[in-house]
């Protein structure tokens, strides 16, 4: 059948196609409601448009390097993550919403009218207006504003682009200003250390008296050599000195949180630090992750979080750390200018004691003048070098496109709501599907039941298009009454007339319906029938024989009445029925239990078959009593209504009586439900007829009372 096997250890693909073929009613409402509350949550959703600024951001210039040329740029994805930041900063943001009036805007959205603060607003941008991305491996940036506004969206995404632009041209910028006034700035202490040189050497002219002396001069004098190899050096370590300070200065000037976009743009050339901060800034991604799915009290963000400031604390170390050791590299190349400079300070005194120590100040003197002169000349050239990079445009930012107000509206997303509300339903209603086919206890299959039960099944009922219509027992629709009235047969001891009690578990399992038509069967092959409707407190017979209900069988065992002129002929004209009776006050307890059984000896001498359509045998009495004076039950067990407790209690019930239980019929079996079922429903057309049949006999005719003569036995059909 078409639901996971009774012991629902191993379903195959055909039992799965099976449920869903079941309870395709269940599955499809399920869909429909998901869809349709979908539909209508999407249609209540406000509409927001989205407004896109493209920017094109390519990493700034290396800092200002009195000796040293300046290093290309270079596609660098850490940069990138960093600029997503940035844009996201209080810097870009806090102007933006000054600029647009964002407070008073969103207040009038968000806050009846009352304008919001600046802190509030920028979190709201933040959490549900702004987007940051870019493409893989590429440097442009894509600013996506959320708004329910169109102009407002495209007016946020513009001037984010613009504010940031400026700031980043700015920041191209700042390091080389910088650069130029320190230079400029050495540049004038050099000035004024020439002008001194020039007047102390003029001033050792005089005292000397050397007049007339070149002063290109060089003395070929070992001593003298030495001497100007070591002033070389002096000018040498005070230039790296000047550089070494210049550096150290200018880091020690820069706060500790701008300190990391140095490393990023190669101005420390320390691994471990580069190293560190690639580390943290795949913490900090990992943290905006988990930010988007996790809350704020998740463990996995509060550990990645605190992981993030480990790290920071380290790389801030790491830096701190740097910046003592430009410190000392700078003091140490002090210490080695003074040390030089007493050095050859002394060297100048022996000097001055050898026999040319009369010209040695002077010629040291115009030996210094001319290094100060060098080095003033570098510094103008490099000074002027460095103005004009500077005049040169930095285009380290360019703004490709123009925001434009959207046309249509970017959420919610109809097509996507619905896929997502289709998916969602079909998962949904095949789970229930499935969980309602494991949660349900009814019989599922013909070795089901027989194995349970351990009763054979006489017959099964397929669910008919029309429930409670009564066929014509020589119609297609009549088979599979024909074959339970054949296998009851059979079951049955031949030659013998017998009293049958059809019993079910519950009400409305079809009962009567399938009494009736077991009886027109057995009356149409010949065999003599009386059909009780012995359900005196819900009688049905009456209303399918479209007959008066009374006299009847109350009547008859009020002693009213004597059966004789209670039974009459059924408008099928194919056997005998007697009514449930008129009189609604009678049960049929055991006050009436002897009567029934002469009643029943009486029948069964005049009848092959005594038919009683009894009550349910779980909560009245009267199957209880009927099932006791009759010579077999037929438990009927409709497909898929009641638990299989509940029918093991009738079973039980029954067997207590010690009567004995002939066999199962099950009811209202659709269609199409599996093997064991289909062989029985999808064949019983196929060998019913081989040609249309005859016109039928009416099986109910008008309301009326036929009385019979019961005088003999009603003759069996040929």
């Amino acid at each position: 059948m078409g639901s996971l096997p009774a012991s629902k250890d191993g379903a195959s693909l055909s039992d799965f196609v099976g449920l869903l073929r079941l309870r395709k009613s269940l599955v499809f409402l399920i869909i429909a409601i998901v869809v349709l509350t979908t539909l209508g949550v999407t249609a209540l959703l406000p509409k927001w448009y989205l407004a896109t600024a493209k920017i094109s951001v390519q990493k700034p210039e290396s800092e200002v390097k009195l000796f040293q040329s300046q290093s290309s740029a270079y596609y660098d994805p850490y940069f990138i993550q960093d600029q997503f930041k940035i844009i996201q900063a209080e810097k870009i943001l806090y102007p933006v919403i000054e600029n647009l009036g964002l407070n008073d805007v969103l207040g009038k959205q968000l806050n009846d009218g009352v304008a919001l603060p600046s802190s509030t607003t920028y979190r709201y941008l933040i959490n549900k207006m702004l987007r940051v991305e870019a493409p893989r491996a590429s440097s442009i940036i894509e600013i996506n504003v959320y708004a329910r506004d169109q102009k407002l969206a495209a007016d946020i995404a513009n001037d984010i682009a613009r504010v940031y632009s400026e700031d980043r041209i700015t920041l191209a910028t700042s390091d080389q200003r910088e650069g130029l006034a320190q230079l400029r700035k050495e540049l004038e202490k050099q000035e004024q250390t020439l002008v001194a040189q020039r007047d102390h050497v003029e001033k050792l002219r005089q005292e000397l008296n050397v007049a007339g002396v070149d002063l290109s001069q060089r003395y070929t004098d070992m001593d003298v050599e030495t001497l100007r190899q070591m002033q070389n050096s002096l000018i040498a370590l005070r230039v790296d000195a000047i550089g070494r300070k210049t550096r150290w200065e200018r880091f020690k000037n820069i706060p500790v949180e701008g300190r990391r976009n140095l490393v990023n743009s190669e101005l420390i050339q320390d691994t471990n630090i580069q190293n560190l901060l690639q580390a943290y800034l795949l913490s900090d991604q990992n943290v905006t992750r988990l930010k988007a799915r996790l809350g704020e009290a998740h463990p996995d963000l509060i550990a990645a979080v605190d992981n993030v400031a480990k790290i920071q604390q380290q790389l801030d170390n790491q830096l701190l750390g740097y910046e003592n050791s430009l410190e000392m590299a700078y003091k140490e190349s002090d210490a080695r200018v003074a040390e030089l400079e007493r050095q050859l300070g002394q060297a100048k005194v022996d000097q001055i004691l050898s026999a040319r120590d009369r010209m040695r100040p002077f010629e040291e003197a115009t030996t210094k003048l001319d290094d100060e002169q060098r080095l003033l000349t570098t510094l103008k050239l490099t000074l002027r070098q460095r103005e004009i990079d500077f005049q040169v445009p930095k285009k380290t930012i360019e703004i490709l496109n123009t925001a434009e107000p959207a046309r249509f509206a970017s959420k919610p997303n109809w097509p996507l709501n619905i896929l997502f509300a289709c998916v969602f339903g079909v998962i949904l209603g095949v789970g229930a599907a499935v969980l309602l086919e494991y949660l349900d206890t009814s019989f599922r299959n013909v070795a089901d039941v027989e194995s349970k039960l351990n009763l054979p099944v006489l017959g099964v009922i397929p669910q008919m298009r029309e429930p409670g219509a009564i066929h014509d027992p020589s119609s297609p629709e009549g088979e599979p009454y024909r074959v339970l009235q054949t296998n009851l047969n059979l079951a049955l001891r031949a030659g013998q007339s017998s009293a049958l009690v059809m019993l079910s578990s519950g009400p409305g399992e079809g009962k009567s319906t399938t009494m009736r038509q077991l009886a027109l069967s057995m009356a149409s092959a010949g065999e003599r029938v009386l059909l009780i409707d012995s359900d005196v407190r819900r009688p049905t017979q009456h209303k399918l024989a479209n007959v008066p209900k009374d006299p009847g069988l109350t009547d008859v065992v009020l002693n009213k009445i004597a059966w004789t002129e209670a039974v009459r002929r059924d408008p099928s004209d194919l056997m005998d029925f007697l009514p449930s009776g008129g009189s609604t006050s009678v049960t049929l307890s055991l006050l009436y239990a002897n009567k029934l059984r002469e009643l029943v000896g009486e029948f069964k001498q005049r009848y092959d078959k005594v038919l009683f359509d009894s009550p349910p045998i779980i909560g009245v009495s009267d199957a209880s009593v009927l099932t006791s004076i009759s010579d077999g039950v037929v438990l009927l067990i409709q497909h898929r209504r009641n638990p299989e407790s509940m029918v093991q209690r009738a079973r039980q019930i029954i067997e207590s009586l010690k009567v004995p239980v002939i066999g199962v019929v099950l009811n209202q079996v659709p269609s199409g439900t599996g093997e064991d079922y289909g062989y029985y429903t999808n064949n019983y057309s196929y060998y019913s007829h081989d040609k249309e049949p005859s016109s039928p006999k009416p099986v109910s005719g008008k309301p009326g009372v036929e009385r019979m003569d019961l005088s003999e036995k009603p003759k069996r059909k040929t």
